[in-house]
């Protein structure tokens, strides 16, 4: 039997909740539903798609925020993760780079996680929708003056230019990375910004990764998306463990159906994006992000 009903929640005004007489089918199918949903987003996209599972399981799982926020890092790494490997065998990763950039981020993520422990779950949510406005706006930017950036997950990888460089850090005529000490602090304090947003919202940071990589090192597009993949499993990783660590439960049943939808959903959103317009998605996605962080300021604050 299938049964639905209606859950007040200080933090999230009116949530819809699912229940099953089968001992939780009905919610672990919804799970994998919701980790599908955000793995085709992010395989459509290339960007900004992880930033709906906190909305999906807030609202359509009845989890509390700060669990959400865990599962919502599990998921986002795991599926990261996955993509990282396919694309270091290839070579298309900057390893030294990427490490160096995830080094801080694994920093800065305990540092999110102890603010998010501080912060009533209903403010932490209306931040979260500034965050998803923020994004939003970036996306459809990027989409209309940069379409090329909007196709970088489903283009093969360019080879580094010799001499090609960044306002901050130079490189060699073979392409690799002159790390000055201007070039090392500016990507520490992006690296620690990432982490912070990690670990605060249960985001991948991608959408500051990917851009602090091609205009801090220079870096093209397609190899910087790679690399971002890397450092967002490993930041991921480290915002878990502080979740963890601070006491904050990560269901692990949950975790583990939305890993899956998760991966799933990636492959067929790959799969989907070579056939459909890159820019036109993302401006698709910003629009749904605007819609999606409406209704957490009215579910909010109402």
């Amino acid at each position: 039997m299938f049964a639905l009903g209606f859950a007040g929640r200080p933090a999230a005004g009116v949530v819809i909740a699912f229940a099953w007489d089968w001992g939780g089918g009905a919610h672990a199918g919804l799970g994998l539903i919701f980790g599908m949903v955000v793995g085709f987003s992010l395989g459509l996209t290339g960007g900004g798609g992880s930033i709906f599972a906190v909305p999906l399981l807030v609202y359509g799982l009845a989890v509390r925020t700060r669990e959400a926020i865990g599962v919502s890092l599990a998921a986002v790494g795991a599926t990261a993760m996955a993509g990282a490997l396919r694309r270091l065998a290839r070579g298309e990763v900057e390893v030294p780079t990427g490490l160096l950039f995830a080094a801080a981020g694994m920093l800065g993520a305990p540092v999110g996680a102890w603010m998010g422990g501080r912060v009533p779950e209903a403010l932490l949510l209306v931040l979260f929708a500034v965050l998803m406005l923020v994004v939003a706006a970036r996306m459809w930017v990027q989409a209309s003056r940069r379409p090329d950036e909007a196709r970088a997950v489903r283009a093969s990888v360019d080879p580094i230019p010799a001499g090609e460089r960044g306002p901050s850090c130079r490189r060699d005529p073979e392409g690799r990375l002159h790390l000055t000490s201007r070039c090392f602090a500016v990507l520490i304090v992006a690296g620690l910004v990432t982490g912070v947003l990690s670990g605060l919202f249960g985001v991948g940071g991608g959408f500051v990764i990917v851009p602090a990589l091609v205009l801090v090192t220079g870096m093209g597009i397609h190899r910087a998306v790679a690399t971002s993949l890397m450092v967002i499993a490993l930041v991921g990783a480290s915002g878990v463990a502080s979740a963890v660590a601070a006491g904050r439960p990560v269901p692990p049943a949950l975790t583990a159906v939305f890993v899956a939808g998760g991966l799933a959903g990636m492959e067929l959103g790959t799969l989907a994006g070579r056939r459909l317009g890159g820019p036109g998605m993302q401006k698709l996605f910003a629009s749904a992000m605007v819609v999606v962080a409406a209704l957490i300021v009215a579910r909010s604050v109402l």
